[in-house]
């Protein structure tokens, strides 16, 4: 049974999902937020698998939570639910299971539903999640995730530096973000790091803000949108 949490300020649509919800099998709602530090405090109480999370909302905004979410030892899936489709890109960067335009449908939401991740709190902390796995000269091989140091988007790859080298994979920094959230965290729209890795985080004179990670020469850039991440994981 998947758990979910709904988190909006309005009674009418948090209401209208639990009852297309209720029809259906493999779903109980376990909480209601009306606002985002609502949410974020039940989520630590109930531990959902799955937190249906509207985007404008006091006191936090679906965003904020969403952000504050990935940073969980074991984080909840997020489909976002909003009436503005303009969130979809900033949904997206934010690497969230789904996303939903009020009013839902109960068509949309199965759709929606049926495309969620499969990852959820329970498959996250499963050991086959250790490693990422590379093929070089027709041999498949692995790579431990604790060795690794960072990934980073090249055009339809993505290039994973661990301590004995590097790699290509197919996989998306999406993908390697949710497999691996325990041990990875976005610092820039292409770029994924090792927590256990981070050595500072800086500000150069040029502006902006890096982070030095270990067995790398050059800092990495870190954006405007993931800085708050970034923070929360060292502790400032």
């Amino acid at each position: 049974m998947i758990k979910i949490l709904i988190a909006d300020d309005e009674p009418l649509a948090r209401a209208r999902i639990k009852r297309l919800l209720a029809a259906k099998e493999d779903y109980i709602v376990v909480g209601e937020a009306s606002n985002g530090e609502q949410a974020i405090e039940l989520c630590k109480q109930l531990q959902p698998d799955l937190v249906m999370l509207d985007i404008n909302m006091p006191k936090q905004s679906g965003l904020e939570v969403a952000a504050e979410l990935k940073q969980f030892s074991i984080p909840p899936a997020v489909m976002f639910l909003t009436a503005h489709s303009e969130h979809a890109l900033t949904a997206f960067e934010l690497a969230v299971d789904g996303y939903l335009v009020k009013p839902v449908s109960d068509q949309a939401l199965a759709k929606a539903m049926a495309q969620l991740s499969k990852l959820n709190r329970t498959q996250i902390s499963l050991p086959e999640n250790n490693y990422i796995s590379y093929q070089l000269a027709g041999v498949i091989r692995r790579i431990n995730i604790d060795e690794v140091v960072c990934c980073i988007a090249e055009q339809k790859y993505t290039r994973v530096v661990f301590f004995k080298g590097e790699a290509l994979v197919e996989q998306s920094l999406k993908q390697l973000e949710h497999s691996y959230s325990l041990q990875l965290l976005r610092i820039h729209r292409n770029t994924l790091v090792n927590k256990q890795h981070i050595v500072s985080l800086n500000s150069p004179p040029s502006g902006g803000h890096t982070v030095t990670m270990k067995l790398l020469e050059e800092p990495l850039a870190v954006s405007r949108r993931e800085l708050k991440n970034v923070k929360a994981v060292m502790g400032k």
